[in-house]
């Protein structure tokens, strides 16, 4: 079965890292990539780089920036093949936005 892991990050949390404790991090998020069951992973840009549309009264807004103002970003996801939820859920706890504050929403992924 497969899982869509939606990662949110703190940006404040990662920027007030050390140069180590990043390059840890990023090892800890490489070694997650060759983890088996990753179907296929990406990562965004910061949410600054967001560009967000809306229909209001039938008009097109087109804005800059993300679409809400939270202390949580939506930042990457993982697409997992696990056995089960139990599985997703101990991958997920492995991903370090979880421990800096951010979280991991571990969803059913549905196929066509």
């Amino acid at each position: 079965m497969k899982f869509a892991l939606l990662v949110y990050n703190r940006p404040d949390r990662i920027e007030a890292l050390s140069e180590e404790q990043r390059k840890r991090m990023f090892e800890e998020y490489r070694a997650l990539y060759d983890a088996p069951g990753v179907v296929s992973l990406g990562r965004l840009k910061d949410a600054q780089s967001a560009t967000t549309v809306r229909i209001q009264d039938g008009k097109t807004l087109i804005t800059d920036g993300p679409f809400a103002d939270t202390k949580e970003i939506f930042a990457g996801w993982f697409l997992l093949d696990a056995d089960d939820i139990d599985g997703a859920l101990a991958f997920a706890e492995r991903i370090p936005a979880t421990r800096l504050g951010g979280c991991v929403e571990v969803r059913p992924f549905v196929e066509r």
